[in-house]
């Protein structure tokens, strides 16, 4: 006799962004056994005053006939971290099914995903889901676009992630250090992981389409270095070798910074020609890094322009993030397993 498929929970955190309603609906319209419960997370913050002037309330209707197994909580804007937490709480159900509100699940996801969680073994304490980023046809993808591609490497990430509700509650859930939505789904499966849990790759499929950006967002994406900093507190030198997660260009960005700096500090001081020498080697340094954003992409003259411009500004402001996180995270004790 097949086994009834294993009871399970949505949790979606936002912040409002109009993406929720097709995130919504594309699970409503998923075919397989649907969840025991939806949780959505407003992640807004609340202002102060009359309730008249609080955000206008989430719209449920995207979920259709799912829609009377929904329930709305509030996380008071303190970010994805505390507000999946918040969405967690509210979850008797053994499994724990995290996605971000700008995925689309695919038409069987929910058939595959219980798929996936019936194939679990017992030690099993978290499934991936397969993600996909849809790139443009007939051009090379932006900087910001392939940022966003490296989703469909990245292990563990939250936009599609599956975990055992014993699991979380065992580790204390997400640690809401990380205001971001960076690096804090890296912590959690460490610390699962460590715990004595698995955790591996199921079938299901997920669409993470690039959302609409700015020129400035590679600058704004720089605020995670000073995550790293924490992550490297908490879990040592060598949790991106665990996390099989890229390095960067942190060790470079310094040194362009540092160079850079001198070059200023020798003009200051009246030194002119070993300042000329200091500015060239963060000219070279700047050129290089912009040189390895632009030639991937679609090199038009815009592109061009605003990699140019962020390249030469990218170093000093990581280095920042990066000093500012190790200042602020400096009494950060090493997970030790038993929780967070």
């Amino acid at each position: 006799m097949t086994p009834p498929p294993a009871s399970y929970a949505v949790v979606v955190p936002t912040i409002g962004r109009p993406c929720l309603a097709e995130c919504l609906a594309s699970l409503a319209r998923s075919e397989g056994p649907a969840p025991s419960r939806i949780v959505v997370v407003d992640d807004r913050p609340r202002l102060p005053g009359a309730p008249g002037e609080q955000p206008a309330p989430l719209s449920l209707a995207p979920l259709g006939p799912l829609a009377d197994r929904a329930t709305v909580v509030h996380s008071g804007g303190r970010g994805p971290a505390a507000a999946r937490n918040a969405g967690i709480r509210e979850v008797p159900e053994p499994w724990t099914v995290l996605l971000d509100d700008d995925v689309r699940v695919g038409p069987d996801w929910r058939t595959e995903l219980t798929r996936d969680l019936a194939d679990a073994s017992p030690d099993t304490g978290g499934v991936q889901g397969v993600l996909r980023v849809p790139l443009p046809d007939g051009r090379r993808p932006t900087d910001w676009e392939r940022n966003t591609a490296g989703l469909e490497k990245a292990l563990w990430a939250t936009a599609d992630m599956a975990y055992r509700t014993e699991a979380l509650r065992a580790v204390g859930g997400f640690d809401e250090r990380f205001p971001r939505a960076f690096r804090e789904d890296a912590d959690l499966a460490l610390r699962v992981i460590d715990a004595g849990w698995l955790i591996r790759r199921g079938r299901r499929r997920t669409d993470h389409p690039v959302r609409p950006a700015d020129r400035w967002v590679s600058l704004r994406v720089q605020r995670g270095n000073a995550d790293d900093a924490l992550m490297v507190r908490l879990h040592g030198p060598h949790w991106w070798d665990r996390a099989a997660a890229p390095r960067g260009r942190i060790r470079r960005h310094a040194a362009i910074t540092a160079t850079g700096a001198v070059a200023f500090a020798l003009a200051v001081g009246g030194r002119r020609r070993a300042a000329a020498v200091a500015a060239l080697g963060w000219l070279l340094g700047t050129a290089e890094f912009a040189r390895a954003r632009i030639a991937p992409g679609p090199r038009t003259a815009d592109e061009v322009l605003t990699v140019a411009v962020t390249s030469a500004l990218i170093p000093a402001l990581a280095t920042w993030h990066r000093l500012s996180g190790e200042l602020r995270h400096r009494s950060a004790g090493c997970w030790n397993g038993g929780g967070a």
